[in-house]
C-alpha cells in the first residue's frame, strides 16, 4: 500500500478508491471530455461524442498503442477514479448506452466528480503527513466532506460549487505542506506560480521547495534534487526528470509523471509508477 494510504481508517477509505479501474467504467473520459487536434490527440473531438477509438464494450481499440498513434493526451490523462465511481454508484451500473436519456447528464457529472476526487487524492495523502497537529483533524473533515459530495445523486452533484470547495480544501493543504517542509533542512524556494518554462535547473538544489502552480515545461531538472518538494499542479509536460530524485515529494500525480521525461535512474515518491514511455 502506497505511505499516503497508511493513515487513519478514513484516508485509507478514500485512498483506496481513488485509482482508476477502466474496466468498471462506462469509457466516459473517451466520451464526456473534448479535445483539439494538437501534438497530443491526432484529431478534435467535441464534448458528449464518443472517441473513434471507443469500443462497444467501452474499451480503447488503440489502448496499447496510444502514442505512436498520436493519443499522447489519453496516456497522460488519470480519472482518479471518478470513472467507476460515476459508472457503478451514481448511475447504479447502468449505461449512457443503455439509457440514452442519461448520457448528457452523466457527461456533466463526469467531470465534477473527477475534480472533487482530485481534491481526494491530495488531502488524503496530506492526512497521512506527520507534524500536522491540529491541521490533521481539518484535513480529515475536509476529507470525509468532499467524500459526501462525490456520493451524492447527480443533482446533488451538480450543484458542487466546486471552486469554493477548491479554494477551501487548497488553503489547508497549503497549510499542511508548509509544516510539513519546515522541517526539511537548508534554504527552501519559492517559485510558486513561476515561469519556468525551458528552465536550465540541472542538478539544481530544489529540496522542499514550493513549486506550486509552477510552470515547468520542457524545463531541464537531470539530477536535481525536489525531495519533499510541493509539486501540486506544476506542469511538468516533457520536463526532463533523468536521474531527478522526488523521494517525499508532495502532491505529485502520476498525470504529472506520465506527462514528463525520465529514466531508470529517476526516484519516484511511494505509490506512483515509473511511465512505461520512459524506457
Amino acid at each position: 500500500m502506497s505511505s499516503f494510504l497508511a493513515g487513519s481508517t478514513s484516508v485509507v477509505a478514500e485512498g483506496l478508491e481513488l485509482v482508476s479501474d477502466c474496466a468498471s467504467c462506462f469509457g466516459l473520459c473517451c466520451v464526456a471530455l473534448p479535445f483539439a487536434k494538437s501534438a497530443d490527440f491526432a484529431v478534435n473531438k467535441s464534448a458528449g461524442t464518443p472517441c473513434r477509438n471507443l469500443q462497444e464494450d467501452f474499451r480503447c481499440g488503440i489502448h496499447t498503442k496510444l502514442r505512436g498513434s498520436g493519443f499522447t493526451g489519453c496516456t497522460v490523462f488519470d480519472c482518479l477514479g471518478a470513472g467507476q465511481k460515476v459508472s457503478q454508484l451514481t448511475y447504479g451500473g447502468r449505461s449512457w448506452r443503455e439509457d440514452p436519456s442519461s448520457a448528457a447528464e452523466m457527461f456533466e457529472v463526469f467531470p465534477v466528480v473527477r475534480q472533487l476526487h482530485e481534491l481526494l487524492r491530495y488531502l488524503t495523502e496530506a492526512a497521512a503527513l506527520p507534524r500536522l497537529g491540529s491541521v490533521r483533524a481539518e484535513l480529515e473533515a475536509e476529507l470525509a466532506e468532499v467524500g459526501r459530495l462525490t456520493r451524492g445523486t447527480p443533482a446533488e452533484v451538480l450543484a458542487v460549487d466546486v471552486p469554493t470547495v477548491r479554494q477551501r480544501v487548497s488553503e489547508k493543504l497549503l497549510r499542511a505542506s508548509e509544516l510539513y517542509r519546515a522541517a526539511v533542512p537548508g534554504k527552501k524556494r519559492n517559485h510558486r506560480g513561476a515561469d519556468l518554462i525551458g528552465a536550465r535547473l540541472a542538478g539544481a538544489g530544489l529540496r522542499g521547495a514550493n513549486l506550486r502552480g509552477a510552470y515547468l515545461i520542457a524545463a531541464d531538472l537531470r539530477k536535481a534534487d525536489l525531495r519533499e518538494a510541493d509539486l501540486i499542479g506544476a506542469d511538468l509536460r516533457d520536463a526532463n526528470l533523468a536521474g531527478a530524485d522526488l523521494t517525499g515529494a508532495l502532491f505529485l500525480l502520476q498525470a504529472q509523471l506520465n506527462a514528463a521525461r525520465g529514466d531508470a535512474a529517476t526516484t519516484l515518491p511511494a505509490g506512483l509508477e515509473r511511465p512505461a514511455h520512459w524506457g
